[in-house]
Parts: structure tokens; sequence; C-alpha cells
């Protein structure tokens, strides 16, 4: 990436020709896509290829959430656990968790956490997002 200089600076903002914020968002997105096939060649060198490829969800079920679907209902299901047991081991109501999956309640920051334990999946992977 070529040298990105400021077009003006104050003591709170800099200012930057668009092409090199551009070019910066750029180079940010390839770190973290390096930083994420890393970690996925690492798990790769731990656990095996078929055991990564088993632990994700297939094509249907990554469909499911891109249509609209709760990603904590479709995760549950993959893991083949019900509604209760999910609360139980995560130690959220069952109703709350219920109008967590139903999109009634976006579900505390607490309540994900211990969701996404027990399901073995990073917060960020039970988090709706909408289509675009």
């Amino acid at each position: 990436m070529a040298h990105v200089g400021p077009i003006a600076e104050t003591a709170d903002t800099v200012t930057l020709r668009r092409a090199d914020y551009e070019a910066l968002l750029e180079a940010a997105e390839d770190v973290a896509d390096r930083a994420a096939l890393a970690a996925f060649d690492r798990r790769v060198a731990t656990e095996g290829l078929a055991a990564v490829r088993a632990d994700g969800l297939t094509l249907e079920e990554a469909s499911r959430i891109s249509d609209g679907e709760s990603p904590i209902r479709v995760w549950r299901e993959h893991r083949g656990m019900t509604a209760r047991a999910l609360a139980a081991a995560a130690n959220v109501n069952s109703a709350y968790l219920s109008e967590i999956e139903g999109g009634k309640k976006p579900g505390s920051a607490a309540a994900l956490v211990r969701l996404a334990n027990v399901l073995k999946v990073e917060v960020e992977d039970l988090l709706a997002t909408p289509n675009e």
C-alpha cells in the first residue's frame, strides 16, 4: 500500500482522500481475512479437516439464517439440542430463550455469551443480521 497522508489535521480529526480511506479499509479487511484463515489452519492442524468441516453449518442451515431465521435456533438444532436443554445448559430461562429465538427480544449480552459457550460458537455467530 502506498503512503497515506492526511489532507488536513486537527486535534480531533484527520481528513483523508477517499482513495486512501478505501485502501485503509481494504487493508484492514485483508488483515482480518488472513487472521481468520490462520485460525482455520490452526484448527485443522489440531482437530483434523473432517472434524472442522463437520462442525460447520450446512448450506441449508446457513440459508435459513440468511433468510431471517434465528441463528440461535439454527445452531441449537444443528447441535441436536431442544430449546429446554439449551436453556438449562446456558442457565437461561426457557421462556426468555423462546423470546430471543422468536425475535421478540434481542437477548442480553450475558445470555448470548452463555448460549454461545454452550453451542460452541462465537457470540457473533448468534447475532441476527438483517437482509441487505
